[in-house]
């Protein structure tokens, strides 16, 4: 009889582990407690049955014990977390304040920026106009090019370049930066595209109102800052602001900006078009426009 009563209660002490757990309920305890009760059966003496509701007494007490603590324990850690969520929440709240001000504080630096560049421009006509020579603004290092025609039956080097400037689609517009190679690209696919130089109006419209970013290869619109920020703010573009002035300016990370930009789907252009198999010179579409650019972006936006 020793023998078995000693085995069962270490069952029940094995079983401790279970009972101990956060989900453990007096229903549970009751339960257990009569599974032990039956276990022994009804063959035992008086003296045995005295000391196994002495043991029970004691390990209740002590599971209640147990349970209180965890209790304790477990509101300690609830008032812990909330305290740890608030702070987080607060330091979110403290940042995006302080993201704010920094792009507010950009743009107003920006705005500074072009305004002087304005300013120097007819500064520097007055000058020559009153020494009676006339001023020759430097060439522009930033281009808009349009896709106006398709390519059936051209040269395999056409739709390659037109590939290259990302121009898959009949008016499609993308940036580009001038230099040697790709005015030799440019001309090209010449009879195939209109380009010029665009105005801060028109790359601040163009990305404003059709800008689309390629995040993980996908065309999301650029509908917050965030987006902008967790792309290219590595580089130290982390808005719409820094965004349009690097590519405005040609800046240093011009092609990072530019890439990230998906190219442009504008809309048919207001009032039709003249004739796209002639150069712009000759009263068509095609060919370099200068800045008469600006006046078909805003047909086409």
């Amino acid at each position: 009889m020793e023998k078995a009563t000693t085995i069962s209660e270490d069952e029940e002490w094995k079983r401790l582990g279970t009972l101990l757990s956060p989900t453990f309920t007096s229903g549970k305890l009751q339960e257990v407690m009569l599974e032990r009760a039956s276990s022994y059966g009804t063959n035992m003496g008086t003296d045995e049955a005295n000391h196994l509701e002495s043991n029970q007494k004691t390990q209740v007490d002590f599971l209640q014990l147990m349970m209180n603590t965890q209790d304790s324990k477990g509101k300690e850690f609830l008032k812990e977390l909330k305290v740890k969520r608030l702070r987080k929440k607060i330091a979110l709240k403290s940042l995006r304040r302080a993201q704010r001000k920094l792009i507010y504080e950009k743009a107003k630096y920006y705005h500074k920026e072009y305004r002087q560049m304005y300013r120097t421009e007819i500064r520097m006509a007055r000058m020559a106009r009153k020494a009676g020579n006339f001023y020759v603004p430097a060439e522009s290092k930033l281009a808009f090019i349009i896709r106006i025609r398709g390519i059936n039956g051209v040269s395999p080097k056409v739709p390659k370049v037109l590939q290259l400037l990302r121009l898959r689609q009949i008016f499609n517009g993308t940036f580009v930066k001038l230099n040697k190679a790709s005015i030799n690209m440019l001309r090209i696919v010449e009879p195939y595209i209109a380009w010029g130089y665009p105005n801060l109006k028109s790359v601040n419209e163009l990305i404003y109102k059709r800008g689309y970013g390629k995040i993980h290869k996908k065309r999301i619109a650029l509908t917050d800052n965030s987006l902008i920020a967790r792309s290219l703010g590595k580089y130290g573009i982390i808005c719409m602001e820094d965004l349009i002035h690097e590519i405005y300016t040609v800046g240093k990370r011009f092609k990072e900006a530019n890439n990230f930009l998906w190219p442009f789907k504008l809309s048919s252009p207001r009032g039709g078009r003249k004739k796209k198999t002639t150069h712009f010179v000759e009263g068509g579409d095609a060919g370099n426009r200068e800045d008469q650019i600006n006046r078909l972006i805003r047909w086409m936006n």
